[in-house]
């Protein structure tokens, strides 16, 4: 299961460096993008902690339920089943 999601991760990096670099040969600077939406370091840095804010509370909750039953289906698994079967 890791695999893909890491070859996913590679590609995306890979495609954003190649972008990144053309944009920089042609004079275009993030800071000009932001500019043009009308976006700030601070905007983007209040949103992220907005948003941090509000999944937090949520990924914890969720988590006392979930570990629980992930505990479970783990200890009444088949013996001799990995999963990388």
């Amino acid at each position: 299961m890791l695999n893909p999601l890491f070859r996913t991760l590679v590609k995306v990096a890979v495609a954003s460096l190649v972008v990144g670099t053309i944009m920089a040969h042609f004079g275009i600077t993030a800071e000009q993008l932001m500019r043009e939406v009308g976006l700030s370091t601070e905007r983007i840095q209040e949103y992220a902690r907005q948003g941090f804010a509000w999944a937090w509370p949520n990924v914890l909750l969720g988590s006392i339920v979930i570990i629980p039953i992930w505990f479970v289906v783990f200890l009444f698994r088949p013996p001799g089943k990995s999963s990388s079967d």
